[in-house]
């Protein structure tokens, strides 16, 4: 039977993906330090109601409070004997939710790495990381989760040995990175280089991508990239609202819902075919971004001046795609902030 996910991607020209877990969490009442993944069991209600905002805003899926599901990640909060239950809690949740909304979401079971660094610059195997994102991958499943969605990994061994989890598990998945480092993930990874990798994986996934990094027009530059290296699979845009701040003691993002709107066409625009937003995003962004992409007719795919000009200039002078060297740009601007 084809997953909601596949059935969504083809009959609809984009897809709505949701906003920021951590910072709706937050916002919540959630303390720095602390496990969000424990909510699950402790704060059914404010999970609900955080899969609920996504969807009332409009978004088409949402991800999973599973982030640092792991034993990896967990273990550091003494919860590495919970990674059944508490993905498979999260997944429930979002599975309740998404079947009284009246129509199709997709409920997707987010999957964040591991927080240790593969071999052989670190002591993470390849064998160790399936085990890890597959038992992963049973909670969710377990739970209903339509996919699984692997986000913000840096490396290339620990995408793979996602995908592999994934197929051991059964379940189709999609999948970003983060090019949060002058373009290139923190591992040294180029747009182009990932649509390489996506495409020699033997358990593709539905689609890929990237998400968080610096701010959405260092993004909307990674799918350019994603663009030009001609993928065979729809593109994910999943950017933050703007560039973080120290506020009051807390980290503000200062991306407006008007910045995000002019984003999620751009991203249109510029190929991406799921679109959300990271950090920083609420359902108020959420909600101006899917007016936008609603009502604003598709364009032809924005150059990058004009990318700079509507969200704010790049991080670096390059992507790396050019093969170029990291060099960090003169200085950044913003046409908003909020």
């Amino acid at each position: 039977m084809t997953n909601a996910l596949s059935h969504l991607l083809s009959t609809q020209d984009w897809l709505l993906a949701d906003g920021a877990t951590g910072t709706t969490l937050f916002n919540m009442g959630l303390q720095s330090g602390d496990a969000p993944e424990f909510w699950n069991i402790e704060h059914r209600d404010r999970i609900t109601a955080l899969y609920q905002g996504a969807i009332d805003a409009g978004s088409d899926m949402f991800l999973t409070n599973t982030f640092g599901g792991n034993a990896s990640r967990l273990k550091l909060h003494g919860g590495e004997t919970q990674v059944h239950e508490i993905n498979k809690i999260a997944a429930e949740i979002g599975r309740d939710v998404a079947d009284k909304a009246g129509r199709t979401v997709v409920v997707a079971g987010s999957v964040g790495p591991t927080g240790e660094i593969m071999q052989p610059m670190g002591s993470l195997t390849h064998a160790i990381a399936v085990e890890m994102f597959h038992e992963q991958a049973e909670g969710l499943k377990a739970g209903g989760a339509d996919v699984l969605w692997v986000e913000t990994i840096s490396a290339g061994e620990e995408f793979k040995a996602a995908a592999e989890a994934f197929a051991l598990a059964d379940m189709p998945w999609c999948g970003t990175m983060s090019f949060d480092t002058a373009g290139r993930t923190m591992m040294g990874l180029t747009s182009a280089e990932l649509v390489k990798l996506v495409g020699k994986l033997p358990n593709a996934p539905l689609a890929f991508g990237a998400n968080c990094g610096v701010g959405a027009s260092d993004l909307l530059r990674t799918v350019a990239g994603f663009r030009a290296a001609s993928p065979a699979l729809p593109i994910i845009a999943k950017g933050n609202a703007g560039i973080p701040k120290y506020v009051d003691g807390h980290i503000h993002y200062d991306g407006t819902p008007e910045l995000m709107a002019d984003y999620a066409c751009l991203a249109r625009d510029s190929g991406a075919t799921i679109i959300g937003g990271c950090c920083g995003t609420t359902p108020d962004h959420l909600r101006a971004m899917r007016a936008a992409l609603e009502t604003r007719p598709k364009a032809a795919a924005p150059s990058l001046d004009t990318i700079a000009a509507a969200l704010g200039g790049f991080s670096s002078v390059s992507d790396g795609t050019d093969g170029a060297g990291p060099v960090r740009a003169a200085r950044r601007g913003r046409r908003r902030a909020g």
